[in-house]
């Protein structure tokens, strides 16, 4: 049975730096707070910079305090981190369902408030409803960060059963708990977030335990859909998708020349003009930014990517060339040497536990935080599609914060907790 009451509490706080594996998290919470301070520089560096440029005043003024409001975030997530070390683990996998289901109905007010006008639905953004707005002052919620957590929960909770993932029929259910999520997601339509999730769940059931050849076939059936869901998909996701492709001046050429091609890939018409101000318009600029960081980098607050505003997002989506402008391939090295010490961390943590659910909930985490810094920073140098998914703990925004640091959070509870054992005592 687990303790009750004040005397777990108590242990509580004083196993939350003598726990197990001290180490392990210390490491992994002084990548986390290392990342929060490169983010919170970085977004007041882009709104003062050291040289700014009259011509962008009002875009700088604009962006100028939004550090403050990083802070605030990152107070909100602090908070988010200690309720998740405060809360048993093993009493979230009873709920995990709840959890699940609650965020569930959360995104299915936002799918219904595309159509009908609906109280908290947030406004209409190009034509994505992907925020609830309770009131003016307060932060905008997106049910679907929360979605990405309360997945790992609910599916870790489902495959700590052996019989529930070793045969091909016992997978029907944990990819329902997938699909179903992913349909509403799409429908926001959010890319970035539903492409985060199949990793997670490929990785997921891959350590739980499943049949290679099982998730082979998976793998095959989906191929074989996936002309079907590309036709189906709004051009503006197939745009995204696409974009990497037409990097290539002799696919572009293709596509401008030949309808057919400029409607498999874009869904209409194409021309060199319409990639270089809408399509390739961040991706370019993007590229160059990297690029002219150098190896040292531009410095602190300083280069003309910060001076002016050549990159839509750069404090939200496209953060990383902004650091990589300023600190060049050798700060980025040791920026994203800070992402693998918290992937290590965290599988560390999973393979010293062998409870079934809290392993596959530290591998899961893992895997939410790995997928989604290749995807953030592969869209931005060209090799993956722009997607909106934002860089953990660096990136502009509360609810994606709130939620990796509630992620940390777990990690750190999980680490610390002794393994789980259905010994019975002696």
């Amino acid at each position: 049975m687990y303790d009750d009451g004040g005397l777990w509490y108590a242990r509580t706080m004083r196993n939350f730096l003598t726990g197990r594996l001290l180490f392990v998290r210390i490491s992994l919470l002084a990548s986390v707070l290392l990342l929060l301070a490169v983010g919170v520089l970085t977004i007041y560096a882009i709104g003062n910079p050291v040289e700014p440029s009259p011509a962008d005043v009002k875009d700088i003024a604009q962006k100028a305090g939004l550090w403050r409001k990083q802070l605030v975030f990152i107070g909100f997530g602090l908070v988010g981190f200690i309720a998740a070390n405060l809360v048993n683990y093993r009493r979230l996998g009873d709920l995990s369902y709840w959890i699940f289901g609650i965020v569930l109905g959360l995104l299915v007010y936002l799918a219904v408030s595309r159509y009908v006008p609906l109280p908290f639905a947030g406004s209409n953004r190009n034509d994505v409803h992907r925020w609830l707005v309770f009131h003016p002052a307060l932060p905008q919620v997106q049910p679907s960060e929360f979605c990405k957590l309360a997945y790992v929960l609910a599916l870790a909770w489902y495959l700590r059963y052996r019989s529930n993932y070793r045969s091909f029929r016992a997978l029907i259910g944990p990819f329902a708990l997938t699909l179903l999520p992913v349909g509403l997601i799409l429908i926001e339509p959010n890319l970035g977030t539903a492409m985060l999730m199949m990793p997670v769940f490929f990785t997921m059931l891959f350590i739980a335990g499943a049949r290679p050849k099982h998730l082979l076939l998976v793998v095959l059936l989906a191929l074989l859909v996936s002309p079907l869901m590309w036709l189906k998909m709004h051009a503006y996701q197939r745009e995204r998708i696409s974009g990497v492709l037409l990097q290539s001046q002799w696919l572009r050429e293709k596509a401008e020349t030949n309808p057919t091609v400029a409607n498999v890939l874009v869904g209409g018409k194409f021309t060199e003009r319409h990639w270089q101000i809408k399509l390739g318009y961040h991706l370019i600029r993007s590229k160059f930014a990297i690029a002219s960081g150098g190896l040292t980098g531009r410095g602190f607050g300083r280069g003309p990517f910060i001076k002016y505003d050549f990159l839509a997002e750069r404090h939200n989506d496209f953060i990383f060339p902004v650091i990589a402008h300023q600190f060049g391939f050798l700060g980025s090295l040791l920026f994203l040497g800070l992402y693998v010490v918290l992937a290590l961390c965290g599988l560390e943590i999973a393979a010293h536990n062998i409870d079934p659910f809290a392993r596959l909930v530290a591998v899961g985490i893992t895997a939410m935080f790995s997928v989604q810094v290749l995807v953030n920073v592969g869209m931005t140098l060209g090799i993956m599609p722009i997607t909106g998914l934002t860089l953990p703990f660096v990136s502009y925004g509360g609810s994606s914060l709130l939620v990796n640091m509630m992620a940390v959070g777990l990690l750190n509870n999980i680490g610390r907790c002794r393994p789980f054992s259905v010994a019975p005592r002696k």
